[in-house]
């Protein structure tokens, strides 16, 4: 069975919609993750209840012209990805934030992050050119992986590289390698932007498994896929479940008339 699959990307040269609904939600998370994450850096602990207001509104309104599929991703993502933080950052400590608290506005920050993977990964952009994109992504992360076991970088990336490798299973063998292939770049902004500016830092030895990390992990993509993945999932089998309920409610009353 071969590595490297493309069953699941867009054939070359399909027709697809450029909707500016995408490239705004997209451009729009891009900005405000960095304002966000440059204010909570230097800003006092209250500022951050602010940030999760403003958070949660545009969120909800993005939500709104949304369908319901979409939604219900989202608030999987928002639900699995709080979980995952508490997790990893309060309970084991694999990356700690500058209060060493959860921030107020890191649940409707994962909606954001999450919906933008989506909207990228169905814009016209990434429908056309998903091949040369997936290139592209493989090449720079891979390159990142290499340079942080080479011994150059200011830590070695052990974590790094292994998740790396997790990515590339997610890419060429998921089935929503766009919504992948997206994930990837939103995420290393914010983990690159959020390291650099202090707001949090990854633990030079990841506590789970002993091994050395950078900061961030060069491959830190995969986690978010995780959340991606489970949001998927988890909403198509909710609404799977909510089909069969319905069928034998409809079938209930159908006997009893």
């Amino acid at each position: 069975m071969a590595i490297f699959e493309l069953a699941h990307f867009p054939e070359p040269g399909v027709q697809a919609e450029h909707r500016k609904r995408d490239y705004f939600i997209a451009a729009f998370t891009f900005v405000t993750t960095a304002a966000c994450l440059i204010i909570d850096s230097f800003a006092p602990i209250e500022m951050q209840t602010a940030l999760a207001v403003c958070g949660w509104m545009f969120l909800l309104g993005f939500l709104w012209g949304e369908c319901k599929y979409v939604r219900v991703q989202v608030l999987i993502a928002v639900a699995f990805a709080t979980i995952g933080e508490n997790f990893a950052s309060l309970f084991m400590r694999g990356y700690i934030y500058r209060f060493e608290n959860l921030p107020a506005y890191v649940p409707a920050g994962h909606g954001l992050v999450y919906l933008t993977a989506v909207a990228l990964g169905r814009s016209g952009l990434f429908q056309k050119h998903a091949r040369q994109i997936a290139v592209l992504v493989v090449v720079v992360c891979g390159a990142w992986a290499l340079w942080g076991i080479s011994g150059m970088a200011e830590r070695q990336d052990t974590i790094g590289f292994l998740l790396f490798c997790v990515f590339l299973l997610y890419l060429f063998k998921g089935r929503s390698p766009m919504v992948y292939l997206a994930a990837f770049f939103i995420t290393s902004w914010l983990e690159l932007v959020g390291t650099t500016a202090g707001t949090w830092a990854w633990a030079e030895i990841d506590p789970a498994s002993g091994l050395t990390q950078g900061n961030p992990p060069s491959g830190v993509a995969a986690w978010y896929c995780l959340v991606d993945a489970v949001a998927l999932q988890g909403s198509s089998l909710l609404f799977k479940s909510l089909d069969v309920c319905s069928s034998w409610l409809q079938r209930r009353m159908d006997i009893k008339s």
